[in-house]
């Protein structure tokens, strides 16, 4: 089996460091300024609620290039166009900076008591329904200007039940179970295990990443 059109291309872009672009300096200036903001107010539900999310995103990725590893047919999503460092063969720089903070951005949307209904619906499920809706239709505007790529019929703006569930709503949904942890601690060890667990896929793979 030969790899799609798209998924080479995307492929092809994987940690070429020529392709490096500026703008990522201040994307990374202003991503430290958001942490540093939160921190400094001691707002570690928020703080731990980013990384949750961003940690998750990080394992989708490292799934989705093991996918077009094990098939060298195509990935579930690949960025195949200009970015100014692909990680992953659907990650790049700029998504990888947008990520670390899509979880601040939510969990500062989340009412303070966990209890407290929106429609009848519990809250935090909520706003993951609609955080996860908004991003799917991104996704689906971003697949149809030809900046991600999907090659699977089951993985299509036809059928985005898939997306929708392993592409956002499973981030979020860990995303706001640690932002209602009762201690920091916990908060931190679980943030920290799933990083670990991505470091040693990303170790164990790295041939194949």
């Amino acid at each position: 089996m030969f790899p799609t059109e798209s998924a080479q291309r995307a492929f092809d872009l994987i940690r070429d460091g020529s392709r490096f672009q500026w703008h990522v300096i201040p994307l990374l200036l202003l991503v430290l300024y958001v942490y540093a903001n939160e921190i400094e107010r001691r707002n570690w539900n928020v703080v731990f609620a980013g990384l949750a999310l961003w940690v998750a995103d990080w394992l989708n990725e490292i799934v989705n290039g093991l996918v077009f590893s094990y098939t060298n047919y195509a990935p579930m999503w690949a960025t195949p166009q200009g970015s100014a460092y692909t990680i992953f063969i659907g990650l790049n720089l700029e998504i990888s900076l947008m990520f670390s903070i899509r979880g601040i951005v939510v969990a500062k949307t989340l009412p303070a008591d966990p209890r407290t209904r929106i429609l009848g619906m519990p809250n935090r499920w909520f706003v993951a329904l609609g955080a996860s809706l908004f991003c799917l239709l991104i996704e689906i505007w971003l697949n149809a200007i030809g900046q991600l790529t999907w090659d699977y019929w089951w993985w299509s703006a036809k059928r985005p039940y898939l997306i929708f569930l392993f592409g956002y709503l499973w981030f979020f949904a860990f995303a706001f179970w640690v932002h209602d942890m009762p201690s920091v601690r916990r908060k931190a060890v679980t943030v920290l295990s799933v990083a670990g667990i991505d470091l040693a896929l990303i170790a164990l793979f790295s041939s194949r990443l």
